[in-house]
């Protein structure tokens, strides 16, 4: 597990993660020597959406587009606040307005009535749209292994959710319910041999109510940032169970499908500026840190909390992490809809084909393409030999903040397809 004094020295985590890369790379590491691309590895120039694109967003009423994001969503809040507030887009030619909402749903209202043409949320909310059949394409992965925790006070006897077995009363967790969080705990309950209106009870209760752990309240189950400031900033309560062995979670950065349909070049846009968002963090961890700690809706966040989040869930994988792998995520995601729809919570079933379709990973595709880099196969976070297979769980360990000592290497051997530049140094396959 890494400790606080690893997660808050990010530039010499990550010479060292680039100082492995050369080696493992087998090519040599040579100064730039043409500035082909920016310091942070983006292919320079910028391409330009074209003058009939932009009469299109126009004529659509969605000049300047609206782009929804969750301040407290850790992983996709960086991700955002960088394209915004180094006019990532502007530089591509959009002109584009970033909306705040609350949660998940919120942002699901503002996609389905095309207030809003581009969103970010975890994997229920997402599940939400594609059972209504709201024209929405993934284009990229945000929040990679969002992890959820089930937290209890400091003074709690209970060390595993074993503990609960029995308990008379029922132990009250309080949690979001229909969130991604009771996916997990629902699970992990069932594993631990917890029957759930026996042995515990759960209580809906929001983040901002979970933060406190109010008396009367035996554990709460929330997902990052809430869960690292109680146990890590406020240090009020401790872990007894992660998420990672049930569900192997992502967030989806998604457009209105229409964008992909009518103006592609606008499409490739978005998904570049994601990615070079990406790039600009792994090489400015503190300054992102910085940048998040001046939105209005962030400023309370110590900024250690702030730089240990953009450390997990944006630095911690290869870059290729964003890469929207459907396969995969389709049959991880199936597992949701199942469980949803046999609680009566969907209007239809959903297949692991239904997420397939809903994900576009050609402008991904062409984004590598540009930067050198080889399409993964599968999440960064998935070692090659995993013994583990989608929807069999507990899932073995895969490669999550738990587990790696440092940021995973990149590039290495077999990441590249041809030279790539970063940090003033090149690299080739």
């Amino acid at each position: 597990m890494q400790t606080q004094s690893q997660l808050r020295h990010p530039f010499r985590r990550l010479a060292v993660a680039l100082g492995l890369a050369a080696t493992l790379a087998g090519g040599p590491v040579l100064a730039a020597e043409k500035a082909q691309f920016t310091d942070w590895g983006w292919p320079q120039p910028y391409e330009k959406v074209s003058e009939k694109s932009i009469n299109w967003l126009k004529d659509k009423g969605w000049w300047p587009l609206t782009v929804a994001w969750q301040p407290p969503f850790s992983g996709q809040n960086a991700s955002l606040v960088t394209i915004n507030r180094l006019d990532f887009l502007a530089k591509r030619g959009l002109e584009a307005k970033f909306q705040a909402f609350n949660s998940g749903p919120d942002i699901n209202e503002a996609i389905t009535s095309g207030k809003a043409q581009v969103g970010n949320g975890g994997n229920f909310p997402l599940t939400t749209l594609i059972d209504k059949n709201v024209p929405i394409k993934v284009v990229g992965i945000t929040a990679p292994n969002l992890k959820h925790q089930t937290i209890v006070p400091n003074d709690s006897p209970v060390k595993s959710l074993k503990d609960f077995k029995g308990s008379n009363p029922p132990a009250v967790i309080g949690i979001v319910t229909g969130s991604s969080a009771e996916f997990y705990f629902q699970i992990a309950a069932a594993e631990n041999g917890l029957a759930v209106g026996r042995d515990v009870v759960l209580k809906n209760l929001p983040l901002s109510e979970q933060i406190q752990l109010p008396k009367g309240i035996a554990a709460v189950v929330p997902w990052d940032l809430t869960a690292s400031l109680i146990t890590q900033e406020k240090k009020t309560g401790r872990s007894i169970d992660v998420s990672y062995p049930y569900n192997i979670y992502q967030g989806s950065y998604y457009l209105r499908q229409e964008l992909v349909d009518n103006v592609p070049d606008v499409a490739q846009a978005l998904t570049d500026a994601l990615i070079e968002a990406n790039l600009w963090i792994r090489l400015n961890p503190e300054k992102t840190a910085d940048l998040l700690g001046e939105e209005p809706n962030l400023k309370n966040v110590p900024k250690t909390l702030l730089l240990q989040q953009v450390q997990e869930y944006n630095n911690l994988y290869k870059p290729t992490y964003v890469h929207p792998t459907p396969a995969f995520w389709g049959q991880e995601n199936a597992r949701i809809a199942q469980w949803l729809k046999q609680g009566n919570r969907l209007q239809r079933t959903l297949t692991a084909k239904d997420y397939e379709n809903a994900f576009a990973p050609q402008f991904a595709d062409k984004a590598f393409a540009k930067l050198g880099w080889k399409i993964p196969t599968q999440p960064a976070a998935i070692p090659k030999n995993w013994s583990g297979k989608v929807g069999q769980h507990p899932y073995p360990e895969y490669d999550t903040y738990l587990t790696l000592k440092a940021p995973q290497a990149f590039p290495e051997k077999g990441d590249l397809t041809k030279a790539w530049q970063f940090n003033g140094k090149s690299f080739k396959p």
